[in-house]
């Protein structure tokens, strides 16, 4: 199935190899994650998480294998999408929202498809969606959270410039505000003053966004714990340029403390 021309949504196409069969939906966007998102999904499987959410893959247009049919069926996806447009995580997290919001899923999970994140702690969040949050932030940082092998500069810069930027925004506190591992409720995603579908969201405007947007309007927040493993030495796998990519994350951040993201 493709989709075209819907307003705020980047063009996509849409492969679904199952019918919805949960509540909640765990969207992972990933770009050439071929051996990582295999490994992520293995560990899903031995998890049984695809039994707890539907499991949709959103891929930016990875070239790399990573999206092939029977490896995905085989390791429990229920859904590929596949931007064919513009933008780069924002624009992968604006279609599997909007996506995921017209199945009718009550909310959306997310987690980097890189496997350093703790994907069997879904768990955690599908009970925090259960009990009524809207926002829920994952944390290697809270009692419970570990932080393995974390770069020295990636710990410094989320502890003393991230989280307490986010934090100051938000009007709460949270720890672990460059984390993709989080919950949403479709009433946040939703609500008339949060308008998440808007092309100004292209790469991690939406992020830091969603942080803050939650608990500024009243509604209910919070954290739990997760693990984030980084492999021990070598090079940091991001894709965030050190110098224009950690500048424009700058300039993000100073948007969303000014409101120029609130509708």
């Amino acid at each position: 199935m493709e989709y075209r021309n819907l307003k705020g949504v980047p063009d996509f196409d849409c492969e679904e190899y199952e019918p919805k069969k949960t509540k909640y939906c765990l969207c992972i966007p990933i770009i050439n994650e071929r051996d990582n998102i295999r490994l992520e999904l293995h560990r899903a499987r031995i998890n049984k998480v695809h039994t707890m959410c539907d499991i949709i893959i959103c891929d930016g247009g990875s070239t790399d294998g990573g999206t092939d049919e029977d490896m995905l069926r085989g390791l429990g996806v229920n859904t590929l999408l596949t931007k064919r447009d513009v933008g780069k995580q924002g624009a992968q997290l604006r279609m599997g929202f909007y996506w995921a919001l017209m199945r009718g899923y009550e909310g959306i999970i997310t987690i980097d498809g890189n496997n350093k994140d703790s994907i069997e702690d879904v768990v955690k969040f599908i009970q925090k969606l259960d009990e009524g949050y809207d926002f829920i932030q994952g944390s290697r940082f809270i009692e419970g959270g570990q932080a393995i092998n974390t770069p020295i500069s990636r710990h410094l810069a989320v502890k003393y410039i991230h989280s307490p930027v986010i934090s100051f925004t938000a009007k709460q506190r949270f720890t672990d505000t460059t984390n993709n591992f989080r919950g949403y409720s479709a009433k946040y995603l939703l609500h008339p003053m949060v308008q998440p579908f808007r092309p100004v969201f292209k790469t991690y405007e939406l992020l830091a966004y969603l942080s803050t947007r939650a608990s500024q309007l009243k509604l209910k927040t919070c954290e739990v714990p997760v693990t984030r493993s980084y492999p021990n030495g070598g090079k940091i796998p991001t894709k965030i340029s050190p110098l224009k990519g950690n500048a424009e994350l700058m300039k993000i951040l100073i948007d969303n403390a000014a409101g120029k993201y609130n509708p």
